[in-house]
């Protein structure tokens, strides 16, 4: 309104010099430099910004409705946050035994994982106020706007808190690193690390009103970027990893986002967990939305499980594309990737759950496998393995052409990586080796010596069984797509040919 009344006037003024006969000109400059000089200033002192276009953006007051039992899996992770939580909770308890309060709780893991959904969750748990920003709403070109604003985000905490009649906060920062990375030496100041002093400071402060604690959520994937002050005890007490879900944990996802689809009677949610390894919690909710999209374009009723194998597909390779292979392409795509699939049968059986000649992503073809039981640990032999199924789709070119073609660079490159992780690991001929200690040129020798060798194994189970990749080839190019357990029948077909002759 003050700035209405001010408007007005200086407007009115403007008409009535130019009514006695003044040029008014001179004066509307004057007045539109000393604008953008208060303006300029007013800026740079954080005054003139608000926060009023985050919050109805990525800040909220309000108790938020995901509990724990809203998050699938990560049954450490809660427990090891609802421990650190009780101390919001039980305040006299904890101050009998003179323990200091939680300031901070550090949330690592990869994207996707739950990391909101677990402080929204602990705000419900302990029914404090919750306020939530990203790390980079403090990032600014303007000296002392990151830390002006750090300062109004607790303050609205408590004063949000105070107002709900709560005795607790939880403020909840998202990718943190973008603020809290290490600090440069030297004589260079820059603006994030204002930013980051000022949310140290407030950090170290947060006792000082009795009557709301603050407790500081914060979360990121990059956790080695941090600065050390930020990660000593008193500051951020708890680091708390979110993993990827194992297989247990990924059909308690499952489940949860498939309470309000209807699913038809042959989903098998324990079978989907088995096929996704190494899925996120958000890649998970993904699948379902998009097997649900695939039943919607389909008509169905129900979401079956065809529609659940390619939002799989989909997730993992991306959408269909147009590219229009020749024949002559689209047999040696299918030999490339039955080499694959026939050795992987045979270096881990029932691993393989779909041939598909249909181009997704970049690729023209592809064999989706699952590893059936989690894995963490791994054996030579597991890795040589892996190794062979990366070289079987260029050796199956090479049985059937005599030559290899430009597509198994991608399968070049893991093989490469399975062979440096033999060697580093101590598990290659080297022996436990320090890869700092060792020339470039053992290494090599290692490495060629490894991939020569494993090379001719997986030659030799790809002649063994031309006749099972032939007669899937026929398949292939008619169905486009030849499904884990029929692809296995032929398999076990000639298994039983072999036995008796």
């Amino acid at each position: 309104m003050a700035k209405g009344i001010l408007f007005g006037t200086l407007t009115g003024a403007l008409v009535f010099a130019f009514y006695l006969g003044y040029d008014p000109l001179p004066l509307v400059l004057l007045l539109i430099v000393a604008g953008a000089v208060v303006t300029f200033f007013h800026t740079r002192s954080g005054k003139g910004i608000s926060l009023a276009g985050t919050e109805g953006k990525k800040r909220t007051s309000c108790i938020p409705d995901t509990s724990f039992d809203d998050i699938g899996g990560q049954d450490r992770a809660k427990q090891e946050l609802k421990e650190a939580l009780d101390f919001l909770i039980h305040r006299t308890q904890i101050d009998s035994y003179g323990i200091r309060p939680i300031k901070g709780i550090l949330l690592t893991g990869p994207p996707g994982t739950g990391k909101t959904l677990m402080a929204k969750a602990a705000a419900h748990y302990t029914d404090s106020v919750f306020v939530s920003a990203s790390g980079s709403e403090f990032v600014e070109m303007y000296v002392g706007v990151g830390a002006q604003r750090i300062r109004q985000l607790f303050r609205e905490a408590r004063r949000r808190a105070k107002k709900s009649g709560k005795t607790s906060g939880v403020v909840f920062i998202d990718e943190i690193d973008a603020i809290g990375g290490r600090r440069e030496g030297g004589t260079q100041h820059r603006e994030y690390d204002q930013t980051l002093n000022q949310l140290l400071t407030e950090m170290d402060g947060i006792t000082s009103d009795q009557d709301v604690r603050i407790l500081v959520i914060a979360a990121t994937n990059r956790k080695e970027l941090l600065d050390s002050a930020l990660l000593r005890p008193g500051r951020f007490d708890r680091h708390i990893e979110v993993d990827l879900p194992d297989k247990r944990a990924r059909k308690q996802i499952l489940q949860l986002h498939t309470r309000n689809k209807p699913l038809d009677d042959r989903v098998d949610l324990e079978k989907i967990a088995s096929e996704t390894f190494g899925f996120s919690g958000a890649q998970l909710e993904s699948l379902t939305n998009e097997a649900a999209i695939y039943a919607l374009r389909d008509g169905e009723k129900t979401i079956g499980p065809q529609h659940f194998s390619a939002a799989i597909d989909k997730v993992m390779m991306g959408e269909k594309t147009d590219k229009k292979a020749s024949t002559e392409e689209r047999e040696r795509v299918a030999i490339h990737e039955l080499g694959h699939a026939i050795v992987a049968e045979v270096v881990h059986p029932g691993s393989v759950s779909q041939v598909s000649l249909s181009p997704r992503g970049q690729a023209l073809g592809y064999v989706r496998q699952h590893p059936g039981e989690d894995r963490y640990l791994y054996t030579r032999e597991h890795i040589e393995g892996r190794i062979m199924v990366c070289l079987a789709g260029t050796a199956a070119e090479q049985e059937f052409y005599g030559n290899r073609s430009t597509g198994a660079r991608n399968d070049f490159e893991q093989a490469h990586r399975y062979i440096r992780m033999l060697i580093q690991t101590g598990l290659s001929d080297l022996g436990i080796v320090d890869p700092e200690l060792v020339s470039k040129e053992q290494m090599r020798e290692e490495g060629m010596r490894i991939l020569k060798e494993i090379e001719e194994r997986t030659s030799s189970i790809l002649s063994r069984y031309r006749p099972v990749m032939e007669q899937s080839l026929e398949i292939l190019l008619k169905e486009e797509v030849l499904s884990g357990e029929e692809f296995r029948r032929l398999l076990k077909a000639q298994s039983l040919t072999e036995a008796r002759v």
